[in-house]
């Protein structure tokens, strides 16, 4: 005689299906698996909370002298000083906001050009189209620097005179009027890479259904382009804007030390190194005042080239499915 034994129903659940992650989500995983990218942000972060508290917890100001001319690095100068004596790790920091500073105003020029640009080009299409990628092409054709160089040699003058005419500048008048060409003029031969690139997602994006649904319900373009357009191609403009910083941080470094850039008050990592290698003799080589402006200068970089590509790698379209 067969026994039939009854077995009692399971009261284990199946496992849960794992939820769904949007695309940011995913990009935001792959970003955080790129240590490089990782570090990169790690470091520009640290730098951007040491511009910002370094006036209230250096121990120098930036114009205080000593006599302790050309001092090596020590525990009381951890960077040396300089020919004048000024704490070169203070000059260094201070350097760094008004290279942030042109690295940043002239990226968010350049993101402004490109987009609207790029974008009605794209959206527009037509004569508009093809006028306004040939003068993206002329201004390819062009030597970017020696647009800068000449921007500023010829029209600082008229500026200067007209900031010591209506707001009595003075002596400041130099230093600002140079400051306002880095960022013009900087910011407006950095804009052509990102005008091709939002033309061509506007291009691919226009012709989604949803853009004709809008547009055949009575949508003005303006609101097409600010609704349903932009917010679509906002991870590839922030990718290129964090690759566009130091580009434009190396060109104000490269100006300055050629005496074109930031002038004195002010200082730069650029002009920094100039002053360095102005001490340069065959007696007596005061390295530091070249190796840390330089350092801090290629560090930073780095730092902002590897974030500028983890962020591309992470929400490159055809990036892995994780």
């Amino acid at each position: 005689m067969s026994l039939i034994v009854s077995q009692a129903p399971s009261t284990e659940r199946p496992p849960a299906a794992p939820p769904s992650l949007t695309p940011n989500q995913r990009a935001w995983r792959r970003f955080w698996r790129n240590r490089p990218a990782v570090l990169g942000l790690f470091w520009t972060l640290c730098l951007l909370v040491l511009v910002l508290t370094w006036p209230w917890i250096a121990p120098y100001t930036f114009e205080a002298t000593s006599d302790a001319q050309f001092s090596p690095p020590s525990a009381q100068h951890w960077f040396g000083t300089d020919v004048h004596g000024r704490d070169l790790m203070t000059r260094v920091i201070y350097g760094a906001r008004i290279s942030l500073l042109v690295g940043w105003i002239g990226a968010l020029v350049a993101v402004i050009n490109g987009v609207v640009w790029g974008a009605s080009a794209g959206f527009l299409g037509g004569k508009w189209d093809g006028f306004a990628m040939r003068v993206v092409d002329v201004l390819y054709s062009l030597p970017s620097i020696i647009f800068v160089i000449v921007l500023i040699t010829t029209l600082e003058g008229f500026l200067r005179k007209w900031l010591v005419a209506t707001f009595d500048a003075g002596p400041a008048a130099v230093g600002y009027a140079r400051l306002i060409f880095l960022f013009a003029g900087l910011g407006a031969i950095s804009w052509l890479n990102m005008a091709r690139i939002v033309r061509g997602q506007v291009l691919s994006l226009r012709q989604r259904a949803f853009v004709d649904a809008s547009l055949a319900l009575g949508a003005h373009p303006l609101r097409v382009i600010a609704k349903h357009i932009l917010p679509n191609i906002f991870g590839i403009v922030i990718v290129y804007a964090t690759l566009t910083i130091p580009a434009i941080i190396l060109y104000e470094s490269f100006l300055s030390y050629l005496g074109l850039g930031i002038q004195a008050p002010m200082a730069s990592w650029g002009s920094l190194i100039a002053d360095g290698a102005s001490q340069l003799n065959p007696i007596r080589v005061y390295w530091w005042l070249i190796v840390f402006p330089a350092g801090m200068l290629v560090t930073s970089l780095l730092a902002m080239n590897f974030l500028g590509d983890g962020l591309r790698d992470a929400w490159d379209p055809k990036g892995r499915s994780d």
